[in-house]
């Protein structure tokens, strides 16, 4: 299970970027997870918008409202079940999501107000359909390289 909440200004994204970003920011994660592209894994992801009123986000302590346009703010936070995100790996879903927001935006490269935080959510603290969720239940399913499945086995001791 991923969750990717998109925060920007009311108004930000149209519906195609909305469209656009579904799946590219879950492709963005889903990459790097399973060590491959794996369709039949996007039901575990879900993205989240969630618009504001400039009047309800600032930056270097100006509201949105008072800032002008050129103050293109928005936050994306990836929260994810625990397995093998070492440095690198989180690294490389960072700059995908990055880079799957400036191509919706149409921008050449992310603004330096677009921040991303990535978060991993502790084994055995994360539930659904009425149990505990694991990922190491997940393994097994087919959509995870071999690789991918040695490293979460090896980053979580099982």
């Amino acid at each position: 299970m991923t969750i990717i909440t998109v925060h920007t200004p009311k108004g930000r994204l149209g519906l195609e970027q909305r469209r656009e970003l579904a799946e590219t920011l879950t492709d963005a994660v889903l990459v790097p997870e399973v060590g491959r592209l794996a369709p039949a894994a996007r039901v575990g992801f879900q993205v989240h918008f969630v618009e504001r009123e400039p009047d309800m986000m600032a930056i270097g302590g100006r509201l949105l409202a008072d800032a002008g346009p050129e103050a293109d703010v928005m936050t994306i936070d990836v929260a994810v079940m625990d397995a093998a995100w070492q440095p690198d790996v989180r690294a490389e879903v960072i700059e995908r999501v990055l880079a799957a927001m400036a191509a919706a935006c149409g921008t050449v490269a992310p603004s330096p107000a677009w921040w991303v935080t990535f978060r991993v959510i502790d084994e055995g603290s994360w539930g659904s359909s009425g149990g505990v969720l694991s990922v190491l239940s997940l393994l097994d399913s087919g959509v995870f390289t071999e690789e991918r499945v040695k490293a979460v086995r090896g980053a979580l001791g099982a």
